[in-house]
């Protein structure tokens, strides 16, 4: 069993850790270069014309304010101090949740359109533009924002209480109303994606007539698994660790494990079109991409 002990006493040896620090920093190294590439194609190539593409940047755009904000992670559990007080500390913690929540979010909006695209092809066309998709993108950044708010008071009130060098290394307050909203979404997220995938699998295997036009049925199926994936291995753990006392020694690890999930979403929307290194107007003379 961990520790469970405020570290607001601890020394910069105790709080240094080159493990941590080792994973932030590849995260940075990979996942900064890849969206970034990830989001230049989907912008330049592809045109925000579809629904997918609109979710796929601004899921590009979560992952890179994500890195970005990793090297003062990098620098705390190399250096054992954090010198920037406690707004900063604050802006990068809200950084970190707020990518866990719209990455999950954008990701779930993705396994819907599919869901529609393949098994409600021709109803769902008026529902599946790059308006819609647009407005709820906005959506999500506005309730984001907004859940900072009570959020960040409540984060700068704990932080006050600890030592001004401790940054990332403290016990949150449990038992607040706004605590388990983040658990609570992902796992409503998370039943949505088992629910879409369990719809898709199903249409693909009995309607086969049908699903025989849908090309790249494999892809299709990958991108649901890829989805599934995000989910129980780096958002739902780490998600959990607001909740109980006996799990924040979890947390660290399962922080730098959530923070790897922005290493593997250029994947996601690799499989997902079927010329993503092509102009839009290659893949739109082979067939629109579904």
């Amino acid at each position: 069993m961990c520790s469970l002990t405020l570290r607001v006493n601890a020394t910069a040896s105790d709080i240094k850790n080159p493990a941590y620090a080792l994973v932030f920093g590849s995260v940075v190294v990979l996942g900064l270069p890849l969206n970034a590439v990830s989001l230049w194609i989907l912008i330049r190539r592809h045109s925000l014309k579809s629904p997918s593409a609109v979710f796929m940047v601004n899921l590009a755009i979560s992952d890179v304010l994500l890195v970005t904000s990793l090297p003062l992670r990098v620098y705390f559990y190399t250096m054992g101090l954090w010198p920037l007080g406690h707004m900063t500390c604050t802006w990068i913690t809200m950084l970190f949740r707020n990518n866990i929540r719209s990455s999950s979010i954008f990701i779930t909006f993705i396994s819907v359109d599919r869901l529609l695209a393949v098994v409600y092809p021709l109803r769902s066309r008026h529902i599946r533009t790059s308006a819609n998709a647009w407005r709820a993108a906005v959506l999500v950044w506005v309730a984001v924002v907004l859940i900072n708010i009570p959020e960040s008071v409540m984060f700068s009130k704990t932080l006050k209480k600890n030592n001004e060098t401790t940054c990332f290394e403290f016990k949150h307050p449990v038992g607040s109303p706004i605590s388990y909203l983040q658990p609570v979404l992902v796992l409503t997220l998370l039943t949505a994606n088992i629910v879409c995938t369990a719809l898709v699998s199903w249409t693909l295997h009995r309607r086969l007539n049908d699903s025989a036009r849908i090309r790249n049925k494999v892809n299709v199926m990958l991108i649901f698994a890829m989805n599934l994936l995000m989910f129980t291995i780096f958002f739902f753990p780490a998600s959990l660790t607001v909740l109980e006392r006996k799990w924040r020694c979890y947390a660290v690890p399962l922080f730098c494990l959530a923070s790897v999930n922005c290493c593997l979403d250029p994947v996601l929307y690799y499989f997902s079109f079927d010329g993503f290194w092509k102009r839009e107007e290659a893949v739109d003379n082979s067939g629109r991409e579904l």
